[in-house]
Order: C-alpha cells, then structure tokens, then sequence
C-alpha cells in the first residue's frame, strides 16, 4: 500500500479513535462516581453516621460542583479540553482514595468538596471533548457518550457489591479504579481532540449566556429536576405509596436506571430520524405520561412500568441538549456547555428537596405529579425554542 494510501486510511480511521478515546472517558468518569456511591452504606457505618447527619454531610458534593463550574468554564477555554480533562480526571480518581481512607467527618466533608470539583471539571471537560468529536461525524453521536457512563454505574455497582461481599476496605476498592483510571488515561490521552490552541486567542474566557442557550438550561433543568427527584425518591415512592414488599422496593429504581441506560444508545438513531426538537418533545412526553401512570395507578407492575417509561424520557434530554449548547455561535463550546450545566443542575439541586417539601405540606402523590409536570414544561420549551 502507497504512503498516500496510508494516509487516507489514518484519515478515515481517526473520527473512529477520537471516539473510542473520549467513550472511554467517559465511562472511566461513570466508573469513579458509581464506585464512590456503591461505599457510601460502608463509609456511613465507619463513621458512625445517622441518615440525617449522612444527609448534611453528601450536600458537600453538590457544593463543589457549584464551586467548579465558573472555573471549569475559564479553564476549558483556556487550556483547552483535553489538559483540563486529564488532570480533572486523575484528580477524581485520587480523590476517590481520599474518600475511602478518611476517619473524621470533617475529612469526608473537605473530600467530597474536593471530589464534586474534580466530578464537574471533569463532566465540561469531557462533554466538550464529545461535542468536538460528533462535529466529525454527520449523524449524532452524544447520547452514546452518556450511555457509556450510565453502563459504567451498573459496572462500578457490580464491583462495588463484589468488594463488599469480600469485605475488602473502600480504600483498596477505591485505589483498585484509580489505577484503572490513571492507566486509561495514559493510553487514551494522545488520541483525544487536542484543542488548546483553539481556545488560547479565541476571546474572552467568558460572556454572558444568550436566549437560545438559556432555553436549553431551562429545558435541561426541568428534565433534571425529574432525573435527580427519581434517583432521591424512587425508592421510598415504591415503600410508601406502592406498599411494595421489601425484595422490591428498588424495583422502580432499577427499572427507571435500565431505561435510562437503554434510551441513551439509541437517542441517536432517533435524533437523526426525526430531529432534535420531536425528540425533547416526546422525551418531556414519556416522562410526564410515565410519571402520572404511577401517580394515577401506584400499584407494583404499573408504577415499574410508569418508571420505565421515565427512564426514557430523561436518558436524551441532557445529552441532546449539551450536543446543542456545543453549537453555540456566541460562545466557545467548553463555555455554552458551562453555561447550560449551570442553569441544569440547579433543577438537579432543588428537585429532591421540592418534592420532600411538596410530600409534606401534601402526599408523595402530589409530589410526583408536579414532577410530571415538569416532563411537560420540557415539551413546552423544546416547542417553543429555535433548536433543529
């Protein structure tokens, strides 16, 4: 074969790598979060925690996760995606030791402020690199980055409940998927979209956000506000309201993370078929009509089946919408993500305590069905905005 046709082959094959590349990244982010959440029972009974006191002290997570996102949105536009996200997600996976090898609250407190820090420097970092990636391709590739991660907590749960099994300690858990880490990403880093140079003379590190972008925070941000409220209260829904037994308590849960998973591997294909905004619409659909199922009918098999139907509802919303904050003509796309990260997870933050505020002044069922309506406000907004 010519060295001209070498070349060509190189060309045809690199979307192909840069791919494979960012995917892994992607469930190597997964990986270290789902392995932190599977120890969570473990570290509380170290430490002696109550659930309330447990409650005040996982709060740190989010707060560092506010405390990264301006920061994020500077250092991607600065250094560039790719060295943001190989130091971010080192930092995350030795952060993850830290968590496993405290002894105070105190030092869980710091460490998990530390560690939401390093989860979201990581999540803008590598979701610029997918936007960056897809631009390579002529058909959407996003969800399936999200995919990836939503395998890796099914992957990180099963290791999680093997490590329990043979009382190993969260710390030689946790150093276990830091070297895993650390060596994907020696071998993945040179094939990722190198981007520093982009951004070094590409303008200010940061404008403020306009309409178009602001309306896909709000559609994110409602689609969040039902993707946090499912994974805080789905389980006492399926106690309290269903009376489901105790072998299936999780069932709603377990069904709700299946679809989820499942929806963002083929969010794609539907994208491509039939467009952005058809897909958000019938997204915010499933949910809302999922939700009111349970609501309406809150015995075992129509709520697992109601929560099924969440689960695709929320799986493309997020990643659609980072995929379109990526096409930003106002801003760089590290920084659109940035922005509309910052709008979303706000709904991912006040969700679960709406509903616990809405289930006391009411019943659980009310509670959920104002999460229904926040599936139709996706439908709403995603009709109303300017998105193709």
């Amino acid at each position: 074969m010519t060295t001209e046709g070498l070349e060509v082959k190189s060309a045809a094959l690199r979307p192909a790598v840069l791919r494979a590349a960012v995917g892994a990244m992607f469930f190597m982010a997964g990986l270290c979060f789902a392995s932190w959440a599977s120890r969570i029972a473990t570290i509380q009974q170290k430490l002696s925690l109550s659930d309330a006191a447990l409650g005040g002290v996982l709060f740190a997570l989010p707060v560092g996760l506010m405390l990264s996102l301006p920061f994020s949105g500077w250092a991607v536009n600065k250094i560039g995606s790719r060295l943001l996200l190989t130091i971010a997600i080192v930092a995350y996976s030795i952060l993850l030791i830290s968590l496993g090898s405290v002894n105070h609250v105190y030092q869980l407190v710091i460490c998990l402020v530390g560690f939401g820090f390093a989860s979201n420097a990581t999540n803008i970092a590598v979701n610029t690199q997918a936007v960056a990636t897809e631009k390579m391709y002529t058909k959407p590739i996003m969800a399936s980055f999200h995919g990836l991660w939503s395998l890796a907590g099914f992957t990180g749960a099963g290791i999680g409940t093997l490590m329990i099994g043979k009382n190993i300690l969260p710390m030689y858990h946790f150093m276990l998927i830091c070297g895993m880490t650390v060596i994907v990403v020696l071998f993945c880093w040179q094939y990722l979209h190198n981007d520093r140079d982009a951004h070094t003379n590409s303008g200010p590190a940061f404008v403020l956000p306009d309409k178009s972008l602001i309306k896909l925070g709000l559609i994110a941000f409602c689609s969040m506000i039902c993707e946090g409220a499912m994974f805080d209260w789905s389980v006492i829904y399926f106690k309290k309201i269903v009376l489901a037994e105790k072998a299936w308590i999780a069932a709603g849960y377990t069904a709700f993370m299946c679809t989820m998973a499942t929806g963002r591997f083929i969010a794609d294909w539907f994208a491509a078929r039939f467009g952005l905004k058809r897909t958000l619409q019938i997204s915010g659909t499933l949910t809302a009509i999922g939700l009111m199922i349970a609501v309406i009918f809150p015995t075992l098999y129509t709520a697992i089946g109601g929560f099924l139907l969440v689960g695709f509802g929320v799986s493309s919303v997020v990643p659609m919408v980072y995929s379109a904050a990526g096409r930003s003509k106002t801003m760089s796309p590290g920084a659109a993500i940035a922005a509309v990260s910052t709008i979303s997870f706000v709904g991912f933050l006040v969700g679960p305590p709406v509903i616990g505020f809405l289930a006391g002044a009411f019943t659980l069922r009310v509670s959920f069905t104002f999460i229904a309506l926040m599936g139709t406000c996706v439908v709403i907004l995603a009709t109303k905005a300017k998105v193709e």
